[in-house]
């Protein structure tokens, strides 16, 4: 159906060799794979045009396409491993999508399914922040807590002696004064198709940050996955 006449296309990676949780993102959340739930959450926005994942393992693509989202190739071994640069596997899958429907594809979105909690209203307000702002790319972002910002790092040397990390550590004693940090928390990148294809970025250049409130989990290691388990028993965030 197209956002303002503009086409979109959502792309799910979801590569098979994980290394902190192996075969994650077919692992349960709540009863439904981390796959299937990126796929519900792409079925709830009837704007977007086609959705596919990008996947190097025949039954993460088996999944996918049991939740409605095309799988019409197997990702090459070159972006399957664990150092591939994302934004090359992006292109990858734009381009494919565009050999695959002969059309043109004007911005397009990366869930990546290690986000299960990721609602339709992030990504929405995700990709309007973006077109609506005038701008080349977005993603959701996250408040650091104050204790993890630069002026409440340290350094440790070698004989175990901590420093400051920041030299504006002593202006901040307390963390109501320390001004706000964010860091990219995974739930959704919207980007322009010259931004990827064309320049091969994602965020690197005049990417605004769509906040996101509340506790967020991105599951990277066995833990992570226990505690969204039990997120989800508590009816999610």
């Amino acid at each position: 159906m197209a956002w303002q006449g503009r086409t979109v296309l959502a792309v799910v990676p979801a590569r098979g060799g994980s290394k902190g949780v192996p075969r994650k993102n077919i692992a349960e959340v709540g009863g439904l794979s981390l796959i299937a739930r990126a796929a519900a959450v792409i079925k709830a926005l009837p704007w977007i045009d086609r959705a596919l994942i990008t996947t190097d393992d025949p039954e993460f693509a088996a999944e996918a396409r049991r939740h409605g989202l095309d799988a019409p190739f197997l990702r090459p071994p070159e972006l399957a491993t664990d150092t591939a640069i994302a934004v090359e596997v992006w292109i990858h899958a734009w381009l494919a999508a565009e050999a695959q429907h002969g059309m043109r594809f004007d911005t397009a979105l990366y869930l990546q399914p290690t986000s299960p909690f990721r609602t339709p209203a992030h990504v929405e307000a995700t990709l309007r922040a973006m077109l609506e702002g005038g701008h080349a790319a977005a993603c959701t972002v996250s408040r650091v807590p104050g204790h993890f910002t630069p002026p409440k790092l340290l350094l440790r040397d070698e004989a175990g002696v901590i420093a400051p990390f920041s030299p504006d550590a002593r202006l901040h004693k307390n963390r109501q004064t320390i001004p706000p940090y964010w860091y990219r928390n995974g739930y959704c990148y919207a980007a322009l198709r010259r931004t990827v294809v064309d320049q091969r970025q994602i965020d690197e250049a005049d990417c605004v940050g769509v906040p996101v409130d509340g506790p967020i989990v991105n599951i990277d290691d066995p833990f992570e996955l226990q505690v969204a388990r039990w997120m989800a028993s508590q009816g999610g965030v």
